[in-house]
């Protein structure tokens, strides 16, 4: 029976991107505060077991659906309630700790999940832009909530860090889609084509870069803040110049995990040296 419960298909999330666009704010905000502290320790095992709740919560959806298995539903109960467990005890130290507050960052993923499943439930939750995006913002929240937990108290600061992971994990988002898509043509394009099937992506990166720089340059962040950004921006420069036919999605997803590292740790070194 037990070995029927641990499987990891249920327990852990195959969608690997996902885990970047919780751990890049996450890390953001534990090591941008001046300290670390005890509630930071509480909020990170809070908010990794939310986040990690998702997806059995999700199986168990597919299952009412007919997606899956009824058989595998025993498994599916079985992580929600661990992760449950873990959740609640994050939240006790938080309560313990007097910055229970900081769980009302978790309030406006409510809604947003409700719509991933009612989309699962359809079998429509493939290829959902808007919807990953949305999504990130509430994950991106987590930058924010770290931040204060190891801050001790509320800072507005802590709105730009999450405004700019946020806007970092969208710029993600739009680039891996048009790396997607590029794996899908059967020859190398003219020009023309590949700058307008980059728009979006170089829209959106473009925006970052100008918009940390102007955040930094009115001394609201610190002023080096954009060179993070910067990085992203290189990146999909270099994406629409040479295009990713008939790349394997694993060797697209490894390498958008090595600029998002390179990201969250360029915005912590700059942040923290500002």
């Amino acid at each position: 029976m037990s070995s029927s419960l641990f499987r990891r298909h249920i327990a852990l999330t195959q969608e690997h991107g996902s885990w970047v666009f919780l751990f890049s704010p996450l890390l953001i905000g534990i090591f941008s505060a001046p300290g670390f502290q005890a509630a930071s320790a509480w909020f990170f095992l809070a908010a990794v077991s939310v986040f990690l709740f998702r997806h059995p919560l999700t199986f168990t959806v597919k299952i009412a659906a007919g997606r899956r298995r009824r058989t595998d539903l025993p498994a599916a109960a079985f992580w929600m309630a661990v992760y449950g467990l873990f959740a609640f005890v994050g939240l006790a130290g938080l309560i313990a700790l007097d910055q229970s507050w900081l769980a009302l960052l978790a309030l406006p993923g409510a809604p947003i999940l409700a719509w991933h499943l009612w989309l699962v439930f359809r079998r429509a939750e493939r290829r959902q832009i808007g919807l990953e995006i949305i999504a990130s913002g509430v994950l991106a929240l987590a930058a924010p909530g770290a931040y204060w937990a190891g801050l001790g108290e509320y800072d507005p600061v802590g709105w730009w860090l999450w405004v700019l992971g946020w806007l970092q994990s969208a710029g993600s988002i739009t680039y891996a889609a048009l790396r997607l898509e590029q794996r899908s043509w059967k020859e190398m394009p003219d020009a023309r084509v590949k700058l307008l099937a980059a728009r979006r992506a170089r829209v959106y990166t473009g925006f970052n870069l100008a918009f940390s720089a102007s955040l930094g340059l009115t001394r609201q962040v610190p002023e080096l803040v954009w060179i993070a950004f910067g990085i992203q921006w290189l990146e999909t420069l270099q994406g629409t110049c040479k295009p990713a036919i008939r790349t394997r999605p694993t060797t697209i997803g490894v390498r958008q995990l090595i600029v998002s590292t390179i990201f969250t740790i360029t915005f912590v070194v700059l942040w923290r040296s500002g």
